[in-house]
This record gives structure tokens, sequence and C-alpha cells, in this order.
């Protein structure tokens, strides 16, 4: 029996920049994981999570499950990526021994923040198929094939940010140069020293939230047309990962969380970012904490000085059913406090 993780990620600067050809900094959350495994079997069978069971206990814990996680389960993304895997290989002309196996996940994300959960179960999916038929792809090529399998195969829109840092893990900083892409097929990925960081945190919803779909409904659509105050933003979120990874490096945290700050500012000019979303925002700030996006609503990321005012934030978040922890980005014993 095969059994493989990823983890929820959180985007910390240059979101939402990486689907335009522009910077980012992630790091993962450990704290939530996607788990999948994988043996050998007579027939080739994809089982149910819990997420895809269409039984409730009643109209209110059906409409309730359906705010919160979406009308799909993992069975469809799981389908899409074995669909895409078979044409990764075929195109590259890997053979696949006629071997069949079942497949099952679980998954303890929360769904529809903005925190990868989907891409971490195709992520997991994907490395149990590896390690299965024996097969190595360089990471560069596997968050590649993460990201087709949700944007051929399902039509999702997504960028690379969330399965570079699934796969990479740890911190990274993302370069998505227009030219570097167009050129290997790929930007260059540069793994960060997670003690570098300050203190961090993430703020998610405990209650309803809308999907990633929602958030990113016509920004594309204005980008592509050229709109000069979305070309711009994007210029300028890239810019800020880049500045963001300097003020790291130089342990100017004080820099640090007025990026973060200002990640968040431009970005609620550009999108309707919704009441809550800015209540969450605003309440991180009140107490003295920087505050970003970390995904495409519904999850917040940043910086905190010290113990009390983490406890401060975590107090009042709490009225906004909104729960606070401190992000575990490293295996447990590695780099400081993370």
């Amino acid at each position: 029996m095969i059994e493989t993780y990823a983890y929820a990620r959180a985007g910390f600067l240059g979101n939402p920049s990486d689907g335009y050809f522009g910077k980012t900094i992630s790091f993962l959350v450990r704290n939530f994981r996607a788990r999948v495994l994988l043996y050998p079997s007579s027939r080739l069978e994809i089982k149910p999570s819990k997420a895809d069971m269409p039984v409730f206990e009643n109209l209110e814990d059906l409409y309730l499950t359906t705010r919160w996680r979406g009308y799909y389960g993992g069975i469809r993304i799981i389908q899409a990526l074995l669909v895409r895997w078979m044409d990764y290989c075929r195109e590259r002309g890997i053979p696949l021994p006629n071997r069949n196996f079942t497949i099952e996940y679980e998954t303890t994300i929360p769904m529809r923040l903005g925190l990868g959960g989907s891409s971490a179960i195709v992520t997991a999916a994907l490395r149990a198929l590896c390690q299965y038929y024996g097969l190595e792809i360089p990471r560069p090529a596997m968050a590649n094939l993460v990201l087709e399998t949700e944007t051929r195969e399902l039509g999702v829109p997504a960028g690379l940010q969330d399965r570079v840092i699934q796969v990479y893990e740890g911190l990274v900083y993302m370069d998505f140069d227009r030219a570097l892409m167009e050129r290997q097929g790929y930007g260059n990925y540069e793994p960060l020293d997670p003690a570098q960081l300050p203190q961090v945190y993430l703020a998610y919803r405990t209650s309803l939230s809308e999907g990633t779909e929602v958030f990113h409904s016509s920004v594309r659509e204005r980008w592509l047309r050229g709109e000069p105050e979305v070309v711009e933003a994007m210029r300028t979120w890239a810019s800020y990962a880049e500045r963001g990874r300097a003020a790291m490096q130089a342990g100017d945290y004080d820099a640090l969380g007025r990026l973060i700050d200002a990640n968040f500012d431009l970005r609620a000019r550009i999108y309707d970012v919704g009441e809550g979303n800015l209540r969450m925002i605003q309440t991180a700030r009140r107490v003295g904490a920087s505050a970003n996006f970390a995904g495409s609503g519904g999850a917040i990321v940043g910086s905190y000085k010290d113990r009390r005012m983490y406890d401060e934030l975590v107090a009042a978040m709490a009225p906004l059913g909104v729960a606070v922890i401190q992000p575990a980005i490293c295996e447990q014993g590695s780099s400081r406090g993370l």
C-alpha cells in the first residue's frame, strides 16, 4: 500500500500575479493535509470520501455542507488527474504497465478558502501514481501537471503558485516571467529559509465561503483586454514579492509588514473582496498585525510582533467565526518555531 500526502498552502506576497507572469512568495501549511492511499486491485476504482457522499442528516445539513464544501468532492479531480497523467505519459512515450489499482483520499484542508485544498488532493494522488509506476517527474513538470489537471480537464481558473509550493514545500519565491515561461515552460522557483520569516499567523473563516472561481470571475478578462489598471496591478504585486524577499533576507520585518498590507490594499481596489473578508483584514490590523489574503478569500495571513499580539488577534477574531493558527511550515524539528 502506498500512502502519500500534500499540504495546505498560504500565499504570502505577490498574490494573485502568479497567473499573470508575476512573482510570488508562498509557504506550506502542514497543519492541514490531503492523504492518498493507493494499492493494487482487480479493477481500477476511485473510492469516495465523506465529501463525495450524497447522504445528509437533513436539509439544513445539506445546505451548510454544500455551502462549505461546494458541489463536488475529490473524485472528479482524481479522475481528471488520471486522464491528464495518461496524456502526459503518452506524449513522452512512457509505457504504463496494465496494473489496476484502487485509490482513496481524505483531507483535513478547509475547502473553498483559497488554501489549495483541491490541488493538494491532486498533488498527493500524483505522488502516489509516481511511486506505483516507478516514475520520477521533475518538480517543475509535476507542478505543471497538477495545474493542467484543473485548468485543462476541469476548466478551473488557476495559477501555478499553489502547485509549486505544494510540490516544493517549505517557503518558496517564484518568478513567472513571461519570457522565462515561454522558453522553458515553467518559472524559476527559489526555496527560501523559513527561519528568515517573522512570526506569522494564518486566520480562516469557519463559516460559509465562496469558491475561487467566483473571486477570479472577471479579472482575467480585464487583463487579457490590456486594461491598464489591472496590468499595472500585476506588475506591482510582482514587485512586492521581490521586495519582500529582500526585506526578509535583511531582517527588515517592518518593511515586510508594510508590503503585506500594501498587497491587500491594492487587491481591494481591483477585486470585490466582500464585507466578511474585509472585516478579517481590519480586525487583524486593529491589533497591530499585518494582513493579506492567503489565497482567494476566506483566509488571511500576516505577521505579528509577539505572543501578546497573537493572543489579542485570536480573541479579536473569535466573534467573527474566524480561527487563528501558527502555521507549521517545516517538518517537526526543522526551522525555528515554524
